[in-house]
């Protein structure tokens, strides 16, 4: 803002001492270069302007802290009545930006988008987020041999990607090929769900349960060097006929894609008849091989944030997936959090090398009791939903702002900082703001608790407005608005611990985006009243409520499916 420059990284800002930036810029090399000036020269240039310019810098200051204040939405005096309409709009905006031959949104680079797409999938958007999908699973911003998505594609095409692996793309991409299969029936998400899923668990989940952040992009210091091939290599490490068959399906077989000299692997044509065989042979091979190089460096540290994504993801994939291996991975890290990561009843941000430390942040709470709702469709414990209430608990009292409506990004008590920022949009992971708003009112679902629905609500009155005006990249926003004009379903299953598994896995095969199902064995003490159904004749018993109004309840499997599909 104050420089005029472009952002990226690395960020180099100079702070003034009571932590105002004064200037700032992406990249300053060691020695000047192409307009640049070099680091050291810099740092004196600045040391001279905080001697001599110490006044201008404090008014400069005076007028960013003030732009930054005017950067938080601001409640209206009436409240909004909520429409339908921003929803709409929303779709309009990705259908306008959408490339309908090569999917995703916009052109060069393209970022996978998994919340547009989940928006897009959840209000009938199917053939947007099938080409979109499709296209990344078979293009190289997805790992051919290994699984797991990089973090965006240098080209329109999907084929050469930035070769970073993000923990936050991955989970909420995991959770998108699950529903998109329950939709589509696609085999190709199978495989690629499955593969992502193994490499979280294979390279991404530590020992002691919780997932790193990131693989690096690069090894010994040239990018891609772990992901790409020569012809050479791969027809020495294959038989004649697995080179033929897997040359012809990616790419192998025509000129270089990476920097004119390597080939990385895309899926060019589809899988010739009877090859199948031999072409997973070759990858198995050829995953065998790359395993031996040298690895991109592993970002280590477990953030709760990140975590929270993925945990929802594998435990989604591995209910609609029949997977129960996926869900013990998500377990796992969730118990990890609670265990290690929850202290004194707060969350803190991030673990590493022994030692969590930081408060934590609006999403670290807002994702992990989303992933909770997640984890209790799968195995429902009343200690799962005690804690997603704490987790609720804090959310209300250290981040919620309570005239403004709305949630900070900081805690109450966290560190005075120059800005207090209340983030409404999505970026690379969905908004803290939309996801509190989201899960809290799912949560008032299950306990009853009229503070969750009020402070959902407020959320929504402060950002609809500018969601009405502009409405582009609030696409977890208006999923929570469509469950505030349209309250989600709960489905309470009550009966067998037996009875209820085989009913839970029909439903699960069922694409149902509104309703959260629980299965709860009949005789489960501590329940909340909302849970509390009483026994009944038949093996399993289920109870369809949206509010506070429940239908009667439905002993017929059948029935129950066609009546949670009504609209």
């Amino acid at each position: 803002m104050l420089s005029q420059r472009s952002g990226g990284w690395p960020l180099t800002m100079f702070l003034s001492p009571d932590g105002a930036p004064f200037f700032g810029g992406t990249y300053f090399p060691k020695d000047a270069r192409h307009g640049l000036p070099a680091f050291p020269d810099l740092c004196e240039r600045i040391a001279a302007l905080w001697r001599e310019k110490r006044a201008d810098i404090a008014a400069q200051n005076s007028e960013v802290l003030n732009a930054l204040a005017r950067t938080l939405p601001q409640r209206g005096v009436a409240r909004p009545e909520f429409s339908t309409d921003v929803a709409r709009a929303m779709l309009d905006n990705l259908r306008a930006n959408f490339d309908a031959r090569l999917g995703g949104f916009g052109a060069a680079p393209k970022f996978p988008h998994p919340t547009d797409l989940e928006l897009c999938l959840r209000d009938g958007e199917v053939e947007m987020v099938h080409t979109t999908l499709k296209r990344m699973c078979e293009g190289g911003i997805y790992d051919q041999l290994g699984g797991g998505f990089c973090r965006y594609s240098v080209d329109a095409q999907w084929m050469i990607p930035h070769f970073e692996k993000m923990l936050y793309d991955n989970g909420p991409l995991l959770a998108l090929l699950a529903d998109a299969w329950l939709v589509t029936q696609d085999e190709l998400y199978v495989r690629c769900a499955g593969e992502t899923a193994g490499w979280i668990m294979r390279e991404m989940q530590s020992p002691e349960g919780g997932y790193y952040s990131s693989l690096d992009a690069d090894s010994e210091h040239e990018e891609g060097k772990f992901y790409v091939w020569s012809r050479e290599e791969a027809q020495r490490l294959l038989t004649e006929k697995e080179y033929r068959a897997f040359s012809a399906r990616f790419g192998l077989d025509q000129a270089p894609n990476f920097e004119n000299l390597h080939w990385h692997l895309y899926a060019s044509r589809p899988l010739e008849p009877g090859s199948e065989t031999l072409v997973n042979d070759a990858r198995r091979k050829l995953l065998a091989a790359r395993e031996k190089r040298v690895r991109p460096g592993r970002d280590e540290k477990v953030l709760v944030s990140w975590n929270a994504l993925a945990i929802r993801g594998m435990a989604r994939a591995g209910r609609v997936f029949g997977r129960p291996e996926w869900t013990a991975s998500a377990r796992r890290a969730f118990d990890f959090i609670r265990g290690r990561m929850w202290r004194d009843g707060r969350l803190l941000a991030t673990y590493k090398d022994g030692r969590a430390h930081l408060n934590a942040y609006l999403d670290d709470y807002a994702f992990l009791i989303a992933a909770v709702l997640e984890l209790m469709q799968a195995d429902f414990a009343t200690a799962d939903l005690e804690f997603a209430r704490q987790l609720a608990g804090v959310l209300l009292e250290q981040f919620e702002d309570r005239e403004g409506g709305g949630f900070f990004f900081t805690a109450r008590d966290h560190e005075p900082l120059i800005h207090r920022p209340k983030p409404g949009h999505d970026h690379a992971t969905p908004s803290g703001n939309a996801v509190a708003s989201w899960a809290l009112a799912r949560l008032a679902a299950l306990t009853g608790e009229e503070r969750y629905t009020r402070a959902a609500e407020r959320a929504l009155q402060l950002f609809y407005p500018v969601m009405r005006d502009y409405p582009a990249g609030f696409a977890a926003m208006a999923i929570a608005l469509e469950e505030q004009l349209r309250p989600s379903a709960t489905l309470i299953l009550r009966g067998s611990r037996e009875a209820l598994g085989r009913w839970q896995t029909d439903l699960t095969r069922e694409y149902l985006p509104e309703t959260l199902v629980l299965g709860i064995p009949d005789g489960m003490p501590g329940l909340p009243p909302v849970l509390d159904k009483p026994q009944r004749a038949g093996a399993v018993n289920g109870w369809l409520c949206r509010g506070v109004t429940c239908l009667e309840p439905i002993g017929d499997l059948l029935v129950l499916k066609n009546t949670c599909k009504e609209k």
